[in-house]
């Protein structure tokens, strides 16, 4: 549904993504995971037709976005982490305008697509409202709304939850998980505790490249095999830990907390091996008292970090073409990338192209203004 095969972009002489795969199906949630600067805005640019690709192809149900543009993009809806919005419109009349402009027939499927898309956001009680009025969060529920309007298959979310409150957040998320059971969604974000329960794969980025694509369990069990176990027992901390560190296959032993006469470790045991059975009798034969033994799961924010710090370690600063220096600034890029995302039109409203093809209206103003 959501396909990207060895993009490659590039602006003047420098790389903003390189050589990035990826695929999204119906029913699926995909988290596109990287620090600011890696390259996600641009993957999802390209994905929507903003930018055109410098090499690779971008394929939203099998149609080719340069080949096909106008074709790809009414099967898709495209939610920028900062939606382009006319400030003076209200929230239903901005959403009627999409919905005419991704060709949703007849006034009554208009009415229809709007209703979905506020209802679905949470934005029906405010739909009459101008939209220079909304706060941030809002604002940022109305670019999801325009992404949802005449329910596209594949979804393209740029930090969908930037900006919002704690409980709009949840409820976003929450959204997303539902829009999964008939779309395909590829969400970006920087957060891992957001992409760890809310994405069924995880495919992370780091200086335009993907290093690692699996589900978040598994992703984080690969990169971190060992097995790890908190102990926390009535015992001088020490002594806990020297014991401890004297069974057979333990790696090392780390104190957590000492507090009211108990001490809690963590400790690391080599991959293949169970040795919490060995732990406890050790423990029982100095007369302490066991308070609690559990397995330690790994976690997605522990492998985002063992990832990157591996790639800062092992890549160049920078990945520069032919005769280009390694510290070009980034100055050339920007404009050009500003120059690119001008000539393909505002982003906003989930369909890149200047002019819609059935009514002639620019898809940058609302009817009316040019």
């Amino acid at each position: 549904m959501i396909r990207a095969e060895h993009l490659t972009k590039r602006f003047g002489r420098r790389t903003a993504i390189e050589d990035v795969s990826l695929d999204v199906e119906r029913g699926q949630v995909v988290g596109f995971l990287g620090p600011n600067g890696a390259g996600k805005t641009t993957t999802l640019r390209v994905l929507a037709g903003v930018f055109a690709p410098t090499a690779g192809r971008a394929l939203i149900d099998d149609l080719d976005v340069v080949r096909a543009p106008l074709a790809a993009r009414r099967r898709l809806g495209y939610a920028p982490e900062r939606a382009a919005l006319h400030l003076e419109m209200t929230v239903d009349g901005l959403l009627t305008f999409a919905a005419a402009m991704k060709d949703v027939r007849g006034r009554r499927a208009r009415r229809e697509a709007v209703g979905t898309a506020l209802e679905r956001t949470g934005l029906a009680p405010i739909a009459t409202r101008r939209i220079g009025t909304l706060s941030k969060g809002y604002r940022q529920r109305v670019g999801l709304a325009l992404a949802l309007v005449g329910e596209p298959p594949a979804l393209l979310l740029d930090e969908p939850t930037a900006g919002l409150d704690p409980e709009q957040g949840a409820e976003t998320r929450r959204l997303v998980r539902l829009l999964a059971s008939e779309h395909a969604v590829l969400v970006s974000s920087h957060a891992l505790a957001e992409v760890e329960t809310m994405c069924d794969r995880v495919v992370i980025l780091h200086r335009g490249r993907v290093l690692a694509a699996d589900r978040p369990a598994s992703l984080a069990k690969r990169l971190r095999p060992a097995t790890r176990v908190d102990v926390e027992a009535s015992a001088p901390p020490e002594a806990l830990a020297a014991t401890l560190g004297a069974v057979p296959n333990v790696r090392r032993v780390d104190l957590v907390a000492v507090a009211n006469g108990t001490t809690r470790c963590r400790v690391e045991i080599e991959p293949g091996h169970d040795v919490r059975a060995e732990l406890a009798t050790r423990i029982t034969t100095h007369n302490w008292g066991l308070l609690t033994l559990t397995t330690v799961e790994p976690s997605l924010e522990e492998a985002f970090l063992a990832l990157v710090a591996a790639n800062e370690h092992g890549a160049p600063e920078q990945r520069p073409r032919s005769g280009q220096a390694p510290n070009d600034p980034p100055n050339e890029s920007e404009a050009e990338a500003g120059r690119e995302s001008g000539q393909a039109g505002r982003g906003g409203l989930g369909a890149s192209e200047a002019r819609s093809p059935r009514s002639g209206r620019a898809l940058d103003g609302p009817p009316g203004k040019k």
